[in-house]
């Protein structure tokens, strides 16, 4: 199977919004993030990216569908939640490029497209002359009820990619998790890296 990675910017990030929006409902249904998401929510929270100038999509197409979604922007322009935790620490977001969410559909795991997508993004962020990179993971109790007894974590794949964890610097943000009536507050552990 060929699957063509393409950086989105601008007109392109824009017009593919509604499908990162049906992946992020999909893909982050599952374990660890258990993110109960609507349309709507991901319609307000993603209009961000289109009106972000360095914002990048590194989309996987099979074909003319996408498949699998990277997105990322100038932390800087994130919210105050995700730079707060590098603020504190003695982080200069102005120099920090924050890689979002990353979702790929099961089917298309294992192909190397991962990596693809942290190339895409770090090639971007330094052609924007930015020297450092960060990224959010959700943390989440190991004795979770929901966590699936296979579960493998990432953290060895993100180590490879030269990202480390900044330790204590947590990032508090809300969502309602799948079967839950309200949103509540996760930790998610920042990773980061000199670029």
């Amino acid at each position: 199977m060929t699957i063509d990675i393409r950086c989105l910017t601008g007109n392109e990030l824009e017009e593919n919004l509604e499908e990162v929006a049906r992946l992020r409902i999909s893909v982050f249904r599952d374990w660890p993030y258990l993110y109960d998401g609507t349309p709507e929510y991901e319609a307000r929270y993603l209009a961000r990216y289109a009106q972000t100038e360095g914002a990048v999509l590194v989309g996987a197409f099979d074909g003319s569908r996408l498949v699998g979604a990277a997105t990322g922007e100038p932390l800087g322009q994130e919210l105050e939640a995700f730079r707060s935790p590098l603020i504190e620490r003695g982080y200069n977001p102005q120099t920090i490029f924050y890689m979002a969410e990353s979702v790929l559909e099961p089917a298309y795991r294992g192909q190397g497209i991962g990596n693809r997508f942290f190339d895409a993004r770090e090639e971007h962020a330094r052609k924007l002359g930015y020297a450092e990179a960060m990224f959010c993971a959700v943390v989440r109790s190991e004795d979770h009820p929901m966590k699936p007894a296979d579960y493998q974590p990432l953290d060895p794949f993100w180590r490879k990619r030269g990202y480390e964890k900044l330790e204590g610097a947590l990032v508090r943000f809300p969502w309602r998790d799948v079967g839950e009536a309200e949103e509540t507050e996760k930790p998610m552990q920042v990773w980061y890296r000199a670029l």
